[in-house]
């Protein structure tokens, strides 16, 4: 009987676990059925670095899978992504293309005009950055 138990409950653990997930992968883009944007996940977003401005301009002209509305996150948006369980990189694994490594977001630091907000898929840290930095880049667009 305790065995029956065991395995129900290991049954309903996965079951619950497989359910958490927000996120669905198809082609190129990785969809956040929670906040209904829809995220950037080519071989680019694992090797494109850009500096603060450029990372801007760069999703503003991305067009990807026949969408033109990309941009960059803000720092919020790029937060939701963060999956802290995990590690190197931080971040669900319906994302395919992620390096561990810091993130430019859209956000500008309040006080500090020259400094923008970055996200890091390492552990998730959250810091700011002189905006002539290179990060890398994701692009994120809203479905709705």
């Amino acid at each position: 009987m305790r065995a029956i138990f065991l395995m129900i409950l290991g049954f309903n653990s996965l079951m619950l676990a497989q359910e958490a997930t927000p996120f669905t992968k198809t082609s190129n883009i990785v969809t956040d059925s929670r906040t209904t944007l829809q995220w950037q996940d080519n071989v680019d977003s694992n090797s494109t670095v850009k500096s603060w401005e450029e990372a801007i301009r760069y999703c503003e002209d991305l067009t990807l899978d026949s969408y033109s509305d990309w941009r960059l996150p803000n720092v919020n948006e790029l937060k939701s992504i963060v999956d802290r369980t995990k590690k190197q990189p931080a971040i669900d694994t319906a994302f395919e293309y992620v390096t561990s490594a810091y993130y430019w977001s859209s956000t500008t630091n309040l006080g500090y005009k020259h400094l923008g907000m970055q996200v890091s898929f390492l552990d998730g840290r959250t810091e700011r950055a002189s905006k002539a930095e290179i990060k890398s880049v994701r692009c994120v667009r809203n479905l709705l």
